[in-house]
């Protein structure tokens, strides 16, 4: 494929322009390669040419086919260039008003400059659950695509938001935030998804403020790692700032604004809660009025401070935490507002004297003199005194104003902590998510260290951007199968190390400001040297020896040195900081006493050096740390942390500088575009293979290129034939295993030829077409000319004879008469022409000459000119060179003057002082010298032994704070002690120091005092010098051997204390879970050991019992006859007297009942007479009179007292309950303390005493508890004992009743017991009730509702069997009067039932037990017994209806039951639905025909397409079985008709609304095709309705959205008469609705037309007048309210038969 190919006639291309970067033309004539000029037609109709550059032979870039226009992801572009991305952004911008779209792995946001409806719960929803690549870009998708990969692959992610500020960045972070807190919501009751979000409001107020591009910038970085749980929920969160803007808190540009909660406490200042504050406006203070404007519409900072307020409430900060915040913030309005004044005519004293100043003292609780000293005076230490210098005003104003950005950085970091805390969760995470809101690429007029921090940052994050490209790009590739090469990608490597590399900028930077005397142009000289001729990134600016430029990924940066060290130091002087540390307020001496409290986590830059200018004293490790060394470090933890995660980027962008809302500023984002990494991703997948399509795509898409013998069954064959005759280059594609891989620019070269070839099929059925018309009407024409013809062939012949005589005449007259005008002109013409040639020539003959003349001329003066120029130029050369050389030769005889001078000097000095002695001085001074260094050396060595010993103490430190925290504060008085050994140690050490320097001092002053007595004292000199070198060094190994051994010992000591004390901790832990299983397993023992011992007890008596009686029987045997036949008799009367004692036992019971009703009918008739006969209330139908009237209000009053004392006495009684609760939980609490002040005892003792006393006091509380069972044994022993008494009592009563009784027969013979006859009991009938004895209760719960299967065969003739056989159990109760029976058999029915259901989310097990406690309410209402359920029952169902029990409150509690399991039902149906609905819906394709022509290409973020027979996809056949499913499961189970009526048509609502909000979310399915499909789609769900007699249910008005849309699909949109048809018909559809559809259609081929936006317009007004409506998606969460019929069962009660397969044989049958 050549270059002629592609630039042909009709082709479009973009060529640069001033205005609008790039421009669209069009080619009307084709390209050739020797052309080098391009005729081009711009849009406009203006012709142009476009010069082609002879050097690179570059051509203008292609424009991509409209297929591609609009496309949701960059990388499925055929052609990847900038004109392309741009135009591609701005017509989703600006005409589909999308400001979402993907570029590869990376999410390009455009800040649209107003609220839109795309974040509200329902697109979170709609989001939820999706691929990536399924939706339209937006910010959830990234989210949901996070959130998605870890819990697949459990793995860490992290998501990177950067921008220009205004470009939307915070808002971004917390859609992302709300987006896990609602997805993610934690299962605990912490509520930690809603203190995650209450952070914002916090950080918003103290770390954002106004500028003049955002009106809610962040002056900081964050990353903030959202902790999820093993089933991800959200248990916490992490977060770490990044370079807090402190110099906003003392300086604002115009325009801006401070931080946010400055302005909202003066907004608030007129609250008597913040009375003590004093502030007034916000124009009074300096701090906050430089920027002018103070206030910003749309805003209200009464409101946010209460917001702000409200959420450090919700994470925990207590409210005089709050107003000591509050007063440090108004603190630091107070000192900007402190003046200074000169107290003497220099100006070089100063002071400070004004109202603020004591507000500022009193709110932090200072002592105002002192500070006021110290705002204008400073100290200066050396090594033997301190000074006290008064400050000038201008350094006093610095003074204070370092101060308030100490104390409000402080501040600052103090809150992110405490919100760390709030947020911190007790458990280790599971996983986490990271969220980055960092600072984009910055550049400005002005750029200085804040703006190199920033874009030092951006190129970390840019290479790791870049090389995670690569990775996915190549990885892509090697899981396709592609044979590929690596590819070239920009790596910025240089330019990072030009910054952080060694002697890089951040160390000679750090290098410069420990300098005493460093400055901002010794450090650029400094860059200038080191880096200038070593490095292509740095460059120094032609008019400025104070400034660097660096060539950044993104742009070339211009920076200006001055104020580089000063910020980096970040200094404050030490004197203001003590006096804040002796403050009052708990808060500010917390917040300046301990630094590492304060921090908010690893990548806090914080740092201040506390400068008191000790110039001689060397500086701690902690002073040295500047703020880009720390920067440095926390970037590069950053950058750890993020190469540990799998990374999300989201790119800012924004479009104007305006603000102007859906406005296109293309200079703008090209910038934006170029900084942000965008390009950078458009190259790297243009060099590789951007366009990417799978094979049925491409099959259905490009079919028409086929030729009869490339078509195979094999479809992937069949693109891999044409492929080969399209496309002869074979390195311009790639075969994989699902995909096709094309280079840049092949598919728009496919498109052209698809588009010619649909070209010439159109043309060529056009040319039939209309040559079968033509042929037919010339066939009519044909038959009439003939007729025509034959008379008007005679007419025209005698016409034609006259002609031809008249035209002979007229012939002969025209020839004579023209050869006479001819030659006239001809004799005319001949003499004019040779006039005029005469003329001419004389001309130009005149002005050759004179043209001659004035060249000769023009020689001559060039020459002379020329010659003086030289001679000029000559002189000038000549009398500097002589210049040079007289200052050059000056310079070297002043030099020789110089040298020989010296000399003279040192000769002259040696001849008259030493006298040959020279030498021996000269070796003694360098001996001296040596003596010096080596000194100097020793000085060093202690100032290092010392530096690293107050590193080890700090390190002692930090070990010690992570064992108290480890160990909960245990060891905390050895640890302080052994910190003071380790002071008073620091202490002698320095003593140690100070005398070796005065020794060493001596010994100098020694030495010199040698240097004048050189002659008498040399021997002894060295001797000493000697001596004195053995004695220093020999006391510097000792002190370092000392040293290097007690820190040795030391670490050790605690090394192995910490691991003593984790191993008793552990083993305490171990031991303490040991003891408590112990406590447990003894518990149950006991309780087994209870029960044996009763049931053995209980089988000794029956036992025992049993040989009584087989006793009374041997004994009465071994009688005599009569006595046998006495005792026989006894014995038949024994057994006929109790089985008549129990059949009068049973009859009691049933009479008691009748009594008890009876009575209590009698008592009612009783009442209402002795009510009527008391009020005197007429018993016929008249009319009552007043005092009737007034006798009924009495009595409805009693009613109402004895209702009352009733609910008092309920209340009471609550009361007491709540009471003894309290009693209780105020009792565990107080153990609760009683052992924890224990344990924070035995934690202050050592290792061995702890696990001594914690053992003692487990075995004591296991003593005690076994005392008390114990106890309870002993009771439970003398109860046995007592009834075996009894036992033995009765045994003995039986012997001697038995004995006497045989007596009595045998001898006295008169008393005989009559031959009684026995009583026969007839059985009686079932009366449909069953009695459940309490201790069968649980069994009949789990036969009847835990363990049942509703797909058992026994159900089947009757599925709520269940429902009846309960029902009969509580008649059963009702029957015998048993209130507690009844109670509790309810309550067990209802815990079973949702025991199950929260058990099994199954959509049978669901619908089977919807139907049984519908039916059992039912049941419930149908037997209750009053008039309406008389009339809905048969006679012989009167009978079974309820006696004693009103129900009603229990068919209330059952209603609501049944209420919760049909929604539980609905969303099962809808988990079964929800991966159907969107294939089946809206990717079926059911009308062959039209979808062969809807593919499309696919880009990086469309992944999973494959082949058909790989795929299992849902179609609407799927989602047809799937309703009949529900339908048979429904009907089976015996759900009532109009129940299942409501749940298809809320099931038709689920269906219709994820329908529509993904046709609302989804360009690729917004086409006239697409529609088409989606209509034949619903009519076949409306046919199913019909079908299953549902279409009277409300499931076709649900559907009626979805119907619209697809209706708007179809129609025309490009008149005034299709608007209106529009608006008339689409009355369901909201205005937000009909406007997405319309921007999202999309033309699937060439031959559509797309939307206008004029058109759109014209809708937009013609839907003013509705009711104003935001609302974009449909709620997928509504529930439409369900309504359970109440309708009798025809059941009998007394005709169910209960299976046996059930085991229910323990009820008994009534």
């Amino acid at each position: 494929m050549s270059v002629a190919e592609l630039y042909t006639k009709s082709t479009k291309v973009w060529i640069p322009d001033p205005e609008e970067v790039w421009k669209s033309a069009e080619l009307i004539k084709d390209y050739k390669e020797e052309d080098h000029i391009l005729y081009l037609k711009l849009e406009d109709g203006i012709n142009i040419e476009y010069h082609i550059n002879h050097k690179t032979q570059e051509l203008p870039f292609l424009r991509n086919p409209d297929i591609l226009m609009g496309e949701n992801d960059l990388t499925a572009l055929s052609y990847l260039h900038e004109p392309a991305v741009l135009h591609n952004l701005k017509v989703r911008f600006l005409e589909s008003n999308s400001i979402y779209t993907y570029c590869g792995i990376v999410l390009v946001a455009i800040n649209p400059y107003e609220q839109l409806p795309l974040y509200g719960d329902d697109a979170i929803y709609a989001y939820s659950g999706q691929n990536v690549g399924d939706m339209d870009p937006h910010i959830f998708a990234v989210a949901e695509e996070a959130y998605k990969q870890m819990a697949r692959d459990e793995k860490n992610q992290s998501i990177i938001i950067s921008g220009e500020s205004g470009a939307g960045k915070t808002m971004s972070a917390k859609c992302m935030m709300r987006y896990f807190a609602t997805v993610g919501g934690s299962a605990s009751e912490t509520n930690v998804e809603e203190k995650v979000l209450a952070s914002n409001p916090i950080m918003e107020a103290i770390g954002n403020a106004k500028t003049t591009r955002n009106d809610n910038s962040s002056r900081f970085g964050k990353y903030i790692e959202i902790g999820f749980n093993c089933r991800y929920h959200v248990m916490g969160a992490n977060m770490r700032t990044y370079l807090l803007e402190k110099s906003r808190v003392v300086f604002q540009d115009e325009e801006e604004r401070n931080y946010h909660i400055f302005y909202q406490l003066c907004a608030s200042a007129n609250r008597s809660e913040f009375s003590e504050l004093d502030l007034g406006n916000a124009e009074n203070y300096f701090y906050v009025n430089q920027g002018g404007d103070i206030y910003i519409g749309g805003t209200d900072d009464l409101a946010d401070l209460e917001k702000t307020r409200n959420a450090f409430s919700m994470l925990g900060i207590c409210d005089s935490y709050q107003m000591e915040i509050f007063q440090i913030i108004a603190s630091v309005l107070h000192l900007g507002n402190i003046n200074f004044e000169s107290n003497d005519h220099d100006g070089e004293n100063s002071f400070s004297s004004d109202k603020h100043l004591y507000l500022f003292c009193k709110l932090l609780g200072l002592e105002r003199n002192q500070l006021a000293h110290w705002l204008c005076h400073r100290k200066l230490v050396t090594l033997n005194e301190t000074y006290i210098k008064s400050m000038t005003i201008k350094q006093a104003a610095c003074s204070r104003d370092a101060l308030a950005k100490h104390i409000y950085g402080q501040l600052f970091n103090w809150i992110v902590n405490q919100i760390n805390k709030a947020l911190r969760s007790s458990s280790k995470h599971h996983a986490f998510i990271g969220v980055l809101d960092i600072y984009g690429f910055e550049t400005f007029e002005n750029n200085s260290f804040e703006q190199f921090c920033i874009n030092y940052a951006n190129e970390k994050l840019q290479q790791q951007f870049n090389l995670h490209v690569f990775k996915l790009e190549q990885e892509e590739y090697l899981i396709e199968g592609l044979s590929w090469t690596l590819i070239d990608y920009h790596d910025n490597q240089p330019c990072i190390d030009v910054i952080e590399a060694k002697l890089g900028i951040l160390d000679l930077l750090d290098e410069e400001c420990r300098m005493p005397k460093g400055t901002d142009e010794k450090w650029a000289q400094k860059l200038y040297d080191r880096h200038l001729h070593s490095s292509y990134h740095f460059r120094k600016p032609r008019m400025s020896n104070s400034a660097f430029i660096i060539l950044h990924f993104a742009d070339d940066v211009l920076y200006q040195c001055e104020g580089f060290l000063e910020k980096n130091r970040d200094t404050v002087y030490e004197e203001p900081i003590n006096i804040l540390k002796a403050s009052k307020s708990e808060l500010i001496a917390e917040l300046f006493h301990d630094k590492e409290a304060v921090s908010a986590g690893r990548g806090q830059v914080s740092n201040v050096t506390l400068k008191s200018l000790r110039k001689a004293l060397p500086a701690t490790s902690e002073h040295k740390k500047t703020v880009g060394y720390q920067f440095r470090a926390s970037l590069n933890l950053l950058m750890e942390a993020l190469n540990l995660t799998t990374p999300h980027y989201v790119r800012c962008l924004k479009p104007n500088d305006t603000k102007q809302p859906f406005s296109f500023n293309p200079k703008r984002m090209v910038q934006q575009l170029r900084a942000c990494g965008v390009l950078e991703t458009i190259r790297l997948s243009a060099a590789g293979y951007p366009s990417r399509w799978t094979y049925v795509d491409f099959f259905s898409r490009y079919r028409v290129l086929m030729r009869k013998n490339d078509i195979h069954v094999n479809k992937k064959q069949s693109c891999k034939n044409v492929l080969e005759n399209l496309i002869k280059e074979e390195n311009k594609y790639q075969f994989g295993k699902t995909k096709i891989f094309f280079c840049a620019g092949q598919v728009a070269y496919l498109e052209k030829l698809r588009a010619h070839k649909l070209r010439a099929a159109c043309i060529m059925v056009q040319k039939m077409m209309r040559g079968w018309l033509q042929r037919k009407k010339y066939q009519q024409i044909y038959k009439a000319v003939i007729i025509i013809q034959k008379y008007t062939r005679r007419f025209l012949a005698k016409q034609l004879v006259e002609h031809l005589r008249l035209t002979r005449a007229a012939i002969v007259i025209q020839k004579q008469y023209r050869m006479l005008a001819v030659r006239k002109l001809y004799v005319l013409i001949r003499t004019a022409a040779i006039t005029i040639q005469a003329y001419a020539k004389g001309m130009a003959t005149r002005h050759m000459y004179h043209k001659m003349v004035q060249e000769q001329k023009a020689t001559i003066l060039q020459k002379h000119v020329r010659g003086w120029l030289a001679f000029l130029r000559y002189q000038r050369i000549r009398h500097a060179v002589i210049y040079l050389q007289c200052c050059y030769r000056r310079m070297l005889a002043y030099r020789q003057l110089k040298k020989l001078k010296f000399e003279a000097r040192s000769v002259e000095h040696y001849k008259k002082l030493n006298k040959g002695m020279e030498n021996k001085i000269l070796q003694l001074q360098c001996k001296v010298n040596d003596q010096s260094k080596e000194n100097k050396v020793l000085v060093q060595q202690m100032t290092a032994l010392k530096a690293s010993h107050k590193n080890e103490v700090e390190k002692f430190k930090n070990e010690m704070e992570r064992l108290q925290s480890r160990a909960e504060e245990t060891k905390v008085l050895n640890l302080q002690q052994q910190i003071i050994k380790l002071q008073g140690e620091q202490e002698r050490a320095h003593k140690d120091r100070s005398n070796a320097e005065i020794r060493a001092s001596r010994d100098l002053t020694q030495l010199k005092e040698c240097l004048v007595l050189l002659e008498k004292e040399k021997i002894e000199l060295s001797d000493e010098k000697e001596a004195l070198n053995k004695y220093i060094l020999e006391q510097s190994k000792i002190i370092e051997e000392q040293i290097a051994l007690k820190v040795a010992s030391k670490s050790y000591q605690f090394q192995a204390e910490f691991e003593r004390e984790r191993s008793h901790y552990q083993n305490l832990v171990k031991e303490f879970s040991r003891l408590e299983q112990r406590y447990e397993n003894l518990k149950d023992e006991m309780t087994f050991l209870k029960y044996q011992e009763l049931e053995n007890e209980n089988k000794k008596l029956k036992n025992e019992l049993d040989q009584l009686r087989k006793e009374v029987g041997n004994t009465a045997a071994n009688d005599t006859r009569e006595q046998n036949d006495a005792s026989c008799n006894l014995l038949n009367q024994l057994k006929a007297a109790t089985e008549e004692t129990e059949i009068l036992k049973e009859k009691q019971i049933w009479l008691k009942s009748q009594l008890l009703m009876a009575g209590k009918e009698i008592d009612a008739l009783k009442n209402k007479a002795t009510m009527a006969d008391l009020f005197g209330l007429p018993k016929d139908g008249n009319k009552m009179s007043e005092e009737d009237l007034r006798c009924a209000y009495d009595a409805v009053r009693v009613a109402n007292k004895l209702l009352m004392d009733q609910l008092h006495e309920q209340k009471a009684r609550y009361a007491k309950e709540m009471k003894t609760f309290q009693i209780e939980a105020r009792a565990l609490k107080e153990e609760l303390n009683k052992q924890q002040q224990n344990f924070a005892r035995v934690l202050q003792l050592p290792s061995e005493a702890q696990i001594e006393v914690g053992l003692q006091q487990e075995i004591t509380r296991l003593i005690s508890e076994n005392m008390d069972l114990l106890e309870q044994v002993e009771k439970q022993d003398k109860t046995v004992h007592k009834l075996k008494k009894q036992l033995r009592s009765i045994k003995e009563c039986a012997t001697n009743q038995s004995s006497g009784e045989l007596k009595y027969v045998t001898e006295s013979k008169v008393y005989e017991l009559p031959n009684l006859p026995a009583i026969s009991w007839k059985p009686k009938d079932f009366q449909g009730m069953l009695e459940c004895r309490k201790e069968n209760e649980a069994h009949l719960i789990r036969n009847l509702i835990t363990d049942l299967n509703p797909q058992s065969d026994v159900l089947n003739a009757l599925p709520t069997l269940p429902a009846f056989i309960i029902f009969m159990c509580i008649r059963h109760a009702d029957y015998t009067n048993d209130e507690q029976k009844a109670h509790s058999l309810f309550t067990a029915v209802l815990s079973g039932i949702k025991k199950v259901l929260k058990r099994n989310y199954d959509f049978e097990m669901v619908a089977f037990w919807l139907s049984n406690t519908y039916r059992l309410m039912v049941c419930i209402r149908q037997y209750s017994g009053d008039e309406n359920s008389v009339e809905m029952n048969t006679p012989e169902q009167r009978k079974h209806a309820l006696k004693n029990f009103d129900l009603s409150q229990h068919c209330l509690i059952l209603s609501d039951l049944a209420i919760q399991i049909y929604y539980q039902l609905i969303k099962a149906a809808e988990g079964k639905l929800q991966q159907m609905i969107v294939s089946g819906m809206l990717e079926n394709d059911t009308i062959q025909s039209i979808s062969s022509m809807t593919a499309r290409p696919a880009g990086y973020r469309k992944k999973t397409g494959s082949l058909p027979a790989d795929d299992t996809t849902y179609t609407l056949n799927s989602i047809l079985h799937q309703l009949n499913l529900f339908h048979s499961i429904l009907s089976k189970h015996g759900l009532h008709p109009e129940i299942i009526k409501q749940v298809y048509r809320q099931i038709y609502y689920i269906i219709a609304a994820v329908t529509l909000n993904n046709l609302l979310l989804r360009r690729d399915v917004c086409s006239f095709s697409n529609g088409v499909q989606i209509r034949n789609n619903v009519s076949q769900l409306i046919e199913w309705l019909r079908g299953k007699n549902l279409h009277q249910s409300g499931a076709l008005e649900t559907l009626e959205p979805l119907i619209q849309a697809t209706q708007l699909l179809q129609l025309n949109k490009t008149t005034d008469a299709d608007a209106e048809a529009i608006c008339s018909m689409c009355t369901v559809l909201s205005k937000p609705q009909i406007v997405k559809i319309l921007t999202l259609y999309t033309p699937i081929n060439e031959f559509e037309e797309r939307v206008t936006v004029a058109f759109i317009k014209s809708i937009q007004n013609r839907l003013a007048d509705r009711s104003p409506s935001r609302q974009l998606l449909m709620e997928l969460k509504h529930v439409f309210a369900v309504n359970f019929p109440i309708v009798p069962s025809p059941v009998n009660l007394d005709k169910i038969k209960i299976p046996e397969i059930l085991d229910l044989n323990f009820l008994n049958r009534f």
